[in-house]
């Protein structure tokens, strides 16, 4: 059984857009739109070589001119946003921070967050602690005593 370009290239067209879906940015989105292009030519009967050369044409002159566009979506989230908002903030150490064992968690304000330490040395509970980071879900933090130094 052969399978006809066009249903190739839709195929890859889709594949492109789920990938899409799955990543963060833009950046997928345009090589599904050359495939579906390319995908249109190949079911007009259009030759191989057209087909390639639109799905480039396409796709490149789109990630060309989408580029500032999509900058603009794809920036991280600007100080103050989300968890960066923690940066610099004073808490407490509810469990012993141990990088090691994977344990910690400290509170900061109202919030409960998981914690790792920034020296790479164990925190005991109750110590008083500044965020200096985020890694991942967790805070990133030191000693009140470490920052004074």
């Amino acid at each position: 059984m052969v399978i006809a370009d066009w249903l190739i290239w839709l195929i890859l067209a889709a594949l492109f857009a789920v990938g899409e879906i799955l990543t963060e940015g833009f950046f997928l989105a345009w090589f599904a739109i050359g495939a579906a292009v390319a995908s249109l030519a190949a079911f007009l009967g259009l030759g191989t070589a057209w087909e390639w050369g639109l799905f480039i044409a396409v796709s490149g002159v789109l990630v060309l001119f989408s580029r500032k566009f999509a900058e603009r979506f794809s920036k991280e989230q600007p100080p103050g946003i989300g968890a960066d908002r923690y940066k610099g903030k004073i808490g407490v150490v509810l469990e012993e921070v141990d990088n090691l064992k994977n344990t910690g968690r400290v509170r900061i304000d109202k919030e409960e967050w998981r914690a790792d330490s920034g020296t790479e040395e164990v925190i005991p509970a109750e110590t008083r602690v500044k965020v200096i980071g985020l890694d991942g879900t967790h805070l990133v933090i030191v000693p009140l005593e470490e920052v004074d130094e």
